[in-house]
């Protein structure tokens, strides 16, 4: 009698895989064969029949591809999403000047994916402030701490700005295929992580058709977002950020006692009505973002701190002129308080990597 093997995947002629790739199919035919092998020596066709119908069930339920394939090729799994929160709270030791950002970005992270799947929507933040405070640094922190491949996670989507959707005219459009874009890779992993950068300078508009996914009781078409993460990146509101700061250190309130509730409204407001994103958007009129977290100016001793851990990436200890140096030639401060770096530590990676290079030939 012969039998016929069904439940091998089809592979393309022309397609190409990687060592880790083979193996872990390898791994997989084997596993089966030896199971199809087993049955032909101990049970009658009947049985083998089901043996194989069982196989092919257990592929689908994930439990013989996390045992071979998932060894070798990052799946939507607790081994290819850890979700490392301690991870995460030691790489925000290297977070300079914003302790509001870690007293609400831990619990907000942890409560959303510890929480045994009770979510009832998906984790929406947006951070907002002058450039250099660390926005992208903490998004970047947040990929590389949740998931074993960090950025480059095919469970990671990020978006830039202008360069993902350059036209105010098709904002419609980019909705639409936003939308499509986002069902699709949480339908592939419930778990995905949307991280939009520069939100501000992307057309009013674009986020609309995504207020029914971040929503409550997120689930249409068989697909569950209520796992999902997004995080939004905007400078807008950072002028607002540093004029509403500068007002608490004049009242006499010290900058590590102010909270999240001096600011959230603030940027709620201006988010809402100046340009960009998420202007006039129902994201917002919904009340479906979570968190608006603000990313404080840095003042001058946040960008020594910023100095001291750039050139340590170099095994440099610099010394207070160099330090002094860059400082007087490269931070300027804001006009009105006249204590904000306006850049934060924006660009002093290249004049560390400058003077880094000048040492060392």
């Amino acid at each position: 009698m012969t039998y016929s093997c069904r439940i091998i995947p089809q592979l393309s002629e022309y397609s190409f895989f990687s060592y880790k790739h083979t193996m872990a199919y390898i791994f997989f035919y084997s596993t089966v064969l030896s199971l199809i092998s087993l049955s032909l020596a101990f049970f009658d066709p009947v049985t083998i029949g089901w043996g194989a119908a069982a196989i092919v069930g257990a592929w689908n339920a994930d439990f013989l591809k996390d045992q071979t394939y998932c060894r070798y090729k990052e799946c939507c799994n607790e081994r290819g999403i850890p979700a490392n929160v301690n991870a995460l709270r030691i790489k925000l030791e290297d977070l300079y000047g914003q302790h509001i950002v870690k007293q609400q970005l831990i619990p907000a992270l942890a409560s959303h994916l510890k929480n045994g799947g009770h979510s009832r929507k998906p984790l929406v933040i947006s951070f907002h402030g002058t450039p250099g405070t660390g926005k992208n640094m903490v998004a970047d922190m947040i990929a590389n701490s949740i998931y074993a491949e960090g950025l480059q996670s095919k469970f990671v989507h990020k978006f830039m700005g202008r360069a993902e959707f350059p036209s105010e005219e098709h904002s419609s459009s980019y909705s639409y295929i936003l939308h499509n874009r986002v069902t699709k890779a949480i339908a592939i992993c419930p778990r995905s992580l949307f991280i939009f950068d520069e939100v501000d300078k992307m057309p009013k508009g674009v986020f609309e058709a995504l207020t029914s996914i971040v929503d409550y009781k997120s689930f249409a078409n068989g697909v569950d977002f209520s796992k999902a993460i997004f995080i939004f990146l905007s400078n807008t509101a950072g002028v607002e950020i540093s004029t509403h700061l500068g007002n608490l250190l004049l009242k006499g309130i010290l900058r590590e006692h102010t909270k999240l509730g001096d600011f959230e409204a603030i940027l709620e407001r201006a988010a809402y009505n100046l340009d960009g994103g998420l202007s006039k958007s129902s994201l917002i009129e919904a009340h479906v973002i979570d968190h608006f977290i603000p990313f404080l100016p840095l003042e001058k001793s946040h960008i020594y701190q910023c100095l001291y851990a750039e050139f340590g990436r170099y095994n440099m200890k610099p010394d207070k002129e160099t330090l002094d140096e860059i400082v007087g030639n490269s931070v300027t401060y804001d006009p009105i308080h006249g204590v904000f770096a306006k850049s934060g530590c924006k660009k002093l990676d290249k004049k560390v990597a400058v003077v880094a290079y000048r040492r060392r030939y």
